[in-house]
């Protein structure tokens, strides 16, 4: 009896996308989508004026929020028979704010490989358009529907001293500036960028205030990537040895003492927050 042939894995790739100028798609994936047997997008209706565009007659599969799991499910088991798949998502990259995380958590569970065919994301293309800080920076995408995440992440914000970038659509940028402008400040420089890549491309810099002000009198339009400056470290920590000068030296001293830090450090810890010496911090409490 003859030995059943072993059947070799698909493969799956990640297909970054352009997000408005078609020009801005790569080669090679323009080669992986004509190659690769089956394209899973997360709108099919969308996907198919990029794949008319440039020619592609690969087969399309549907691939989004309300069937990830379970269609993640079949199309690891199609690429265990040997199906090669590509992902593509409406814009951008995938697995970037969009479903494609939990395909590739699955592929990677099953021992499907994974590789990322790297394209436009809107997040980066607004943080280098900004002209704010590129050094650090944190990606919060659409901040979260529910009230108690949303409040909880907005706190957390307030301290966040990386640039932060947020995704908004126009019919919610106002409710969303203003409620950022009370967690951080209206004065908090910020650029709203809207129509990457596309012909009427706009990097608004500006601040919360001046932007509240702006859309009170025109409505905002296309998706939108807000880019907002994060906190000074230098005023964060004038803020902080300012509280610390409102306490007395033995409310300072307290503070560690009740943490069973032993005295001698915690003369250390104090005279460092005040920016004093040690020996100012004995004389003050003798």
């Amino acid at each position: 009896m003859a030995e059943e042939k072993q059947v070799q894995a698909g493969k799956l790739y990640l297909c970054a996308t352009p997000i408005g100028n078609l020009d801005d798609i790569t080669l090679r994936v323009l080669n992986t989508l004509k190659e690769v047997d089956l394209i899973a997008a997360e709108d099919t209706r969308h996907s198919i004026k990029l794949l008319n565009h440039f020619d592609i007659k690969t087969p399309m599969t549907s691939y989004h929020e309300y069937n990830k799991i379970d269609k993640a499910r079949y199309l690891v088991g199609q690429m265990q028979q040997g199906v090669n798949l590509a992902l593509v998502t409406d814009a951008g990259t995938p697995g970037i704010s969009d479903p494609g995380e939990e395909l590739v958590k699955q592929c990677y569970e099953a021992g499907i490989e994974v590789t990322s065919l790297p394209g436009p994301a809107a997040c980066i293309t607004a943080l280098t358009l900004s002209g704010l800080s590129t050094r650090r920076f944190c990606f919060e995408a659409f901040l979260p529907v529910d009230k108690k995440e949303r409040q909880w992440i907005l706190e957390e914000l307030k301290s966040e001293t990386r640039t932060i970038i947020v995704y908004e659509a126009p019919h919610h940028l106002v409710a969303t500036l203003k409620e950022l402008s009370e967690a951080l400040g209206g004065e908090r420089r910020i650029t709203i960028c809207r129509e990457l890549t596309k012909r009427y491309e706009e990097a608004y810099r500006t601040t919360f205030a001046e932007a509240l002000e702006h859309f009170a009198v025109e409505e905002p339009k296309g998706e939108c990537v807000i880019v907002i400056e994060g906190r000074s470290i230098r005023d964060m920590k004038e803020e902080q040895q300012k509280s610390w000068e409102e306490m007395t030296m033995e409310e300072h001293m307290d503070v560690y003492l009740s943490q069973g830090i032993d005295r001698k450090e915690a003369m250390k810890l104090v005279a460092k927050d005040r920016g004093i010496s040690k020996r100012d911090v004995y004389q003050s409490l003798l």
